[in-house]
């Protein structure tokens, strides 16, 4: 079930253990549930066996003729025999209700912008969970999310990766010329696919790395010394 991480959403709005006046509390619980009321969250997967070439950087989806540029997702696929594309979005109504708020009310359109970053690395969890249990089922397991913009691995391959996905069709999801996905409230990830040690159960969360390392360094949410998770 989805749901939103009200101490997520409060580090994202620069919380950091201050007070918080009982009417920002209220309007904090209004906008969680508004957004769980009008967000349309979707999510889509596909299954790709890899390769990794050579004296190549890359690693290279065959059966798609795509490439996954850079040593850090090849790092992070290492070891796998296959890979998850996923995309996932909460839908155009909640980019069209956080603009809506800026016209007239710039802290709600803040805290529900907050509380749908929240929402949507929800959706993404839930999408990660399905895939997880069907690998298990296989005795495969999953490394962590590791999406585009992460690393060296550059967004520019937006475009190609929404296309395999079918991602405007099947769930209305675009990316635009300059490489932004849309609706904005929108992930793309890579999860590696491979061989796990029997009995072994535990879940990899978050992707290991550090916001020093992301290429996104325009991001309100980066911090210099804090790990994706």
């Amino acid at each position: 079930m989805y749901r939103i991480d009200r101490a997520e959403a409060l580090r994202y709005l620069g919380y950091r253990g201050q007070a918080i006046e009982p009417q920002l509390d209220a309007l904090i619980d209004d906008c969680m549930e508004e957004c769980l009321q009008i967000a349309r969250p979707r999510s889509v997967w596909r299954r790709f066996e890899v390769s990794f070439p050579e004296g190549e950087a890359d690693v290279t989806l065959p059966a798609a003729g795509f490439a996954l540029p850079g040593r850090d997702i090849r790092a992070h696929l290492s070891g796998c025999g296959a890979c998850y594309l996923l995309a996932a979005t909460l839908g155009v109504e909640i980019d069209a209700a956080i603009r809506r708020y800026e016209a007239g009310d710039l802290t709600r359109s803040l805290i529900l912008d907050a509380c749908a970053t929240c929402l949507i690395e929800s959706v993404c969890d839930e999408a990660e969970t399905a895939i997880r249990s069907q690998a298990a089922k296989a005795g495969k397991g999953l490394t962590s999310r590791y999406s585009p913009g992460y690393g060296d691995l550059p967004i520019e391959i937006q475009p190609r990766f929404t296309a395999l996905l079918d991602t405007p069709r099947r769930i209305g999801l675009y990316c635009s010329g300059s490489y932004i996905l849309m609706p904005r409230k929108s992930v793309t990830a890579v999860l590696g696919l491979r061989d796990e040690p029997a009995g072994r159960t535990e879940e990899r969360r978050g992707c290991g790395r550090r916001c020093v390392d992301c290429r996104l360094k325009d991001c309100l949410y980066r911090k210099e010394d804090a790990p994706c998770a």
